[in-house]
């Protein structure tokens, strides 16, 4: 039998490592995560070049008064406390919690910044997992919000979401005064994205304290072009270029406003299972394409996705 080798690439870049918490040595109370550090393509682990596992993160909101009822069902009434939410996500096995200050939004309830801050620290005070905190999206409010965030939060390096171009000052000065993390957010264009790092890069934010968010389409709304923009991002970092080396999130909840997913057509099947699927599949090809950190709403789409992780890893 004549053996045929395996071929491999090598690659002259690196993805660089972002960690995430900070843990009693660091000065604060949360686990301690390492992302990022890829030096090959998703998956090409007998290439020797891959570093640490992808991550998932649970949604968590400050006001669930619009969540699926699907995902609602998975919680009970750990909705009506985002603290005890974020926990019932850690207990279900998620890395670490996202949390979204949707209340804060000045066009429906306008928490102030004071209420959102006191949110995170209750979160902060129930489980130890490192934290991902946005803000409602209006971007005069969430500067206001996330420098709230970043003071009562010193020392525990948080990842504050999110800085793009035209909007990433007040989020990056927030993250530099307590040395947290940012997420740099671009719209499907790995010129965008590309931009935005070099933007916050001359602004003075470490390329170690940057991850990137190209924008996860969910399946049926341009799932196709997402993983081919987060794939040239991926080949780009790996290639050599220096602002593409660092680690990529993918927001998959998106899947959750698609119709196909979620209308209630009883010719279509149960809406819970066709959720929790169109999430698992996003979440899947978001993995396939370079993502090193997937924010996920159902805990039932986390168990599918854990497992085609560990198949896809080779059970590690």
């Amino acid at each position: 039998m004549v053996e045929v080798p395996i071929s491999k690439d090598k690659w002259g870049g690196k993805v660089g490592a972002v960690e995430l918490g900070a843990d009693a040595a660091s000065g604060g109370t949360r686990d301690q995560l390492e992302v990022g550090g890829q030096g090959c393509m998703p998956f090409l682990e007998f290439e020797g070049c891959a570093l640490n596992r992808p991550l998932i993160a649970g949604e968590v909101l400050d006001d669930a008064s619009e969540l699926h009822h699907a995902v609602k069902a998975q919680f009970g009434d750990a909705v009506k406390d985002p603290a005890l939410w974020a926990k019932a996500w850690i207990d279900k096995g998620a890395d670490l919690i996202c949390l979204r200050l949707v209340s804060t939004n000045p066009e429906e309830r306008d928490a102030t910044p004071e209420e959102a801050a006191a949110t995170v620290k209750k979160v902060l005070e129930a489980t130890k997992a490192p934290l991902i905190v946005y803000g409602c999206g209006q971007e005069e409010k969430d500067a206001k919000v996330l420098e709230a965030v970043s003071n009562i939060s010193a020392r525990e390096r948080l990842l504050l979401g999110q800085a793009e171009e035209g909007a990433y000052k007040s989020t990056a000065a927030a993250a530099m005064a307590n040395e947290h993390a940012i997420i740099a957010f671009s719209n499907l264009d790995i010129n965008l994205a590309k931009q935005i790092v070099i933007l916050l890069t001359d602004y003075g934010v470490k390329k170690d304290n940057i991850i990137i968010d190209p924008l996860m389409a969910p399946l049926g709304m341009g799932l196709e072009y997402s993983y081919s923009v987060n794939e040239r991002i991926r080949l780009a970092a790996l290639a050599g270029d220096t602002m593409l080396q660092v680690p990529m999130l993918c927001d998959c909840t998106e899947a959750w406003k698609c119709r196909e997913a979620t209308d209630e057509n009883p010719t279509w099947g149960d809406a819970t299972v066709r959720g929790t699927w169109w999430e698992a599949t996003t979440a899947i090809a978001a993995l396939l394409s370079g993502a090193d950190i997937l924010i996920l709403r159902s805990p039932a789409a986390m168990y599918v996705v854990r497992e085609a992780l560990d198949g896809l890893r080779g059970g590690n």
